[in-house]
């Protein structure tokens, strides 16, 4: 009876967390502060502005703190419905430890520091993209050219085999908890367990998340799209075979893109 009770209380819980991830952002976004979540120089305006210059460092500290604020909402939305399957393999591994509680937070916490470390280079990459632009004036009115690059650079990587070789793994949860629960410290395991998890799941889909510094990353409607799609891929019998249209897809848009601000109006 507790067995089954822990079983029926897993995914619960797992649903609220993940409901409350997009709840929070949806808040957010409509909030008046909903553009701390988009790019731009909000920190020097309003009630940013005012905290940034009030803290010691605020000009780096705040929007470091608000970006990783953001940035672990999208993943709790976005990441970890299609981490689901892993999780349950390793909470039926687990069901009767006494810390097994403590040991899936490590997996989670494993999976979200992956990808807590490429959004921070993603961010840094994104900054630094915005200091050039300034100083060029050119493309300071012709900014499509980096939206139509990560578009083109997104579709192009879905036919990589390094995109295949990590969606692979993704697909495999069994492989991925068997390779690293194997005997040894539960807890180191159990945190290298979602660390290993997470950097595979890096591999198959930074592209896709990389198109988030360009439609916006406050737009909860296209984190809804772009989430269903990696769940798709990772997780639906079918998935592996919707890299390819995807590609595709995305390769035409930079194309439409190009030709939009290119071709005589």
């Amino acid at each position: 009876m507790a067995q089954a009770s822990r079983r029926s209380s897993f995914l619960p819980l797992m649903v609220s967390v993940v409901a409350f991830a997009w709840a929070a952002l949806w808040l957010w976004e409509r909030s008046p502060y909903g553009r701390y979540l988009d790019h731009g120089d909000w920190t020097q305006a309003g009630l940013a502005g005012s905290i940034c210059a009030a803290v010691p460092s605020g000009e780096i500290l705040v929007p470091a703190i608000l970006y990783v604020g953001g940035w672990v909402l999208m993943l709790a939305a976005m990441m970890l419905p299609t981490t689901l399957p892993l999780l349950e393999i390793f909470r039926r591994l687990t069901r009767r430890r006494p810390d097994r509680r403590l040991l899936m937070s490590l997996v989670v916490l494993g999976y979200l520091m992956a990808w807590l470390g490429f959004g921070v280079l993603a961010h840094i990459v994104d900054w630094a993209v915005h200091e050039g632009v300034a100083r060029v004036a050119w493309l300071t009115f012709n900014g499509w050219v980096f939206g139509a690059a990560v578009f083109f650079l997104a579709g192009v990587f879905q036919f990589s085999r390094l995109k295949y070789a990590c969606l692979d793994k993704c697909r495999l949860p069994f492989g991925r908890v068997i390779a690293h629960w194997r005997g040894g410290p539960p807890r180191r395991q159990a945190f290298m367990l979602g660390l290993d998890h997470g950097l595979f799941c890096v591999g198959c889909c930074w592209a896709i998340m990389l198109l988030m510094f360009v439609i916006g990353t406050g737009s909860v409607g296209w984190m809804l799209l772009l989430g269903g799609v990696m769940a798709a891929e990772k997780n639906l019998p079918w998935g592996r075979r919707l890299s390819a249209p995807l590609g595709v897809t995305l390769i035409a848009i930079a194309c439409l893109v190009t030709a939009t601000n290119l071709l005589p109006q």
